[in-house]
């Protein structure tokens, strides 16, 4: 069948059934309110399976880790584009740098994690950031790392092509520098960008998952939180506490708030942004 399946509608039943699968999978909140949504990704997967009916879809679900993969992916909002939240860069090179390394010898390393990374803008946004307005930029050895649970964004930000709306906020001399000449509307990253930064496959509430990255300096973890419910929440933002080395930073989005969550950070205000902090001693809560 070439075209996708009809959306159909989906009992109450099924549509909780799929949201606790969801849910026990990535911790990402869905219920009625969004059944529009739901039924056409399903029939999309449906199509894709060759299943008829939601039951037979979900056994094959069930048992087969590559559809859960496609699911998770079908489900993934990814809308993002280059120097998002632009004043969280310039807090990145004025201030959150510059308190890192401070005590370390030139060549030490510094990572930086983007998670979720989603086609890669923001990672590679950190890492042209930095090269344009941190002059310490060669004197050190910096990791940046790239994590979604959506594997096709993965594969697009490692791909590294990109078109005029995510390239949008980009001052033209940059573009110019970075990208390639446009191709079909779309232009991509150089080579040595694209290779600056590291794109690994992480499940925030994983905790086995996120401890396989390493410890980080620095994490941006922006607009994912507000998909979880307060217990997936809570469990993310714990397993992110013990991914950031003592001291070490977290960047969220402008909509969320730490102190809600977890009272283990220090909340830091900087001229450009507000970040939160592990502090350099442990603390409960």
């Amino acid at each position: 069948m070439s075209r996708s399946r009809k959306a159909e509608s989906l009992t109450p039943d099924e549509i909780r059934r799929l949201c606790q699968f969801l849910h026990r999978s990535t911790g990402m909140i869905f219920g009625e309110s969004k059944r529009y949504y739901i039924e056409r990704r399903i029939a999309e997967r449906m199509t894709a399976t060759g299943t008829r009916t939601f039951s037979a879809y979900f056994t094959w679900l069930e048992s087969d880790e590559e559809e859960v993969e496609q699911l998770i992916n079908a489900f993934t909002v990814n809308e993002t584009y280059f120097y998002r939240e632009e004043h969280q860069l310039r807090c990145l090179s004025h201030s959150l740098m510059p308190s890192i390394v401070q005590g370390r010898q030139p060549g030490d390393l510094v990572r930086i994690w983007s998670a979720p990374c989603s086609t890669g803008e923001e990672p590679y946004s950190i890492a042209i950031w930095l090269l344009e307005n941190w002059p310490m930029v060669d004197a050190y050895h910096i990791e940046i790392v790239g994590s979604d649970i959506d594997t096709q964004a993965l594969a697009a930000a490692q791909a590294g092509y990109y078109g005029e709306r995510a390239l949008s906020r980009l001052p033209t001399d940059v573009i110019a520098r970075y990208f390639e000449p446009a191709r079909s509307g779309e232009r991509r990253l150089i080579q040595d960008i694209r290779e600056s930064v590291k794109f690994t496959s992480t499940n925030l509430v994983n905790s086995v998952s996120v401890a396989a990255q390493g410890h980080f300096d620095i994490i941006f973890c922006r607009n994912v939180l507000i998909y979880f419910d307060d217990s997936s929440r809570l469990l993310a933002v714990s397993n992110l506490y013990n991914s950031l080395n003592p001291g070490g930073y977290i960047c969220l989005g402008h909509t969320e708030s730490m102190s809600r969550i977890s009272k283990r950070f220090d909340l830091c205000r900087f001229d450009d942004a507000v970040v939160y902090q592990r502090p350099r001693s442990n603390r409960d809560g």
